[in-house]
C-alpha cells in the first residue's frame, strides 16, 4: 500500500512540512490492509519541483523529476495534501501542481482518499479546508477525509492539534484499507464503499488501531 504526501512548504525548516509528517506518521502504521506491513510513504516537497511545474504550465510537458511525482501520485492508495496559507488561500504553487497534473492525469485523483491539511500564522484562515481547499479536491473527484486538520502557529505543542491529527489520518487510514480491500471488477472503477464501513473493517482487524476521539474541531 502507498501513501504519498504532498507539502507546498517554502521555507526550510517549514511548518507545512512539519504537519505532513506527524499526519504520516500516523496514517502509515494504522493502513496495513492488505496484510500486516504498514503503507509505505513518499513525501513529494514542490518547493523542489517549482521550476519543472512552471515549465509544464508553459509547455505542457512533465519533465523527469515532476513526472514522476505525478505517476507516483496517480499511484498512491491514499494523499496528505498539506499546503501553506496565502491570502485567506492555498498557496500558487500548490495549486499549480494539481493544475499540472489534471492536465497530464484528468483521472489522476478519481476516487483516491486525500487528507486534506494546512498551516498558517492564525486561526481566523482555518475555513481554508471547507472554502477552498475541499472544492478544489471534490472537482477532481477525490475521495476526501472527513476530517481535515489546521494548524496555526499557536497550535503547535497543543493538545487539540495532536487529537486532530489522530483523528484525520486515522479516516485516511480508514478509507485506505476499505479501497484496497474491496474487489475491483475487470475494466471497472472502483465501487464507493460507505466509510462507516471502512471504519468498521478497520477496527475489527487484529493489532492496534489507531484512536478515533469524537473532539469537536
Amino acid at each position: 500500500m502507498k501513501l504519498v504526501v504532498v507539502s507546498a512548504g517554502l521555507s526550510v525548516p517549514s511548518s507545512t512540512r512539519l504537519l505532513a509528517d506527524r499526519l504520516a506518521a500516523v496514517a502509515a502504521p494504522a493502513a496495513t490492509a492488505p496484510g500486516p506491513q504498514p503503507a509505505g510513504v513518499r513525501v513529494i516537497e514542490l518547493r523542489d519541483l517549482a521550476v519543472e511545474i512552471a515549465h509544464n504550465l508553459t509547455n505542457g510537458f512533465p519533465e523527469k523529476h515532476l513526472a514522476g511525482a505525478f505517476d507516483a501520485v496517480a499511484e498512491a492508495d491514499g494523499l496528505i495534501v498539506v499546503t501553506p496559507v496565502f491570502s485567506a488561500s492555498y498557496s500558487g504553487l500548490f495549486k499549480s501542481f494539481f493544475d499540472a497534473l489534471s492536465v497530464h492525469d484528468e483521472g489522476a485523483l478519481a476516487g483516491k482518499p486525500v487528507l486534506l491539511a494546512a498551516t498558517g500564522g492564525t486561526a481566523r484562515h482555518s475555513l481554508v479546508l471547507d472554502h477552498a481547499l475541499r472544492p478544489l479536491f471534490s472537482y477532481l473527484k477525490a475521495v476526501v477525509v472527513p476530517t481535515g486538520v489546521y494548524a496555526a502557529s499557536e497550535d503547535w505543542g497543543a493538545e487539540g492539534l495532536d487529537r486532530r491529527i489522530s483523528r484525520a489520518a486515522g479516516e485516511l487510514a480508514a478509507l485506505m484499507s476499505g479501497f484496497a480491500t474491496a474487489p475491483r471488477p475487470a475494466g471497472q472503477s472502483l465501487e464507493p464503499v460507505p466509510f462507516e464501513q471502512r471504519l468498521a473493517a478497520l477496527d475489527r482487524r487484529p493489532g492496534p488501531a489507531p484512536s478515533h476521539p469524537a473532539t469537536e474541531l
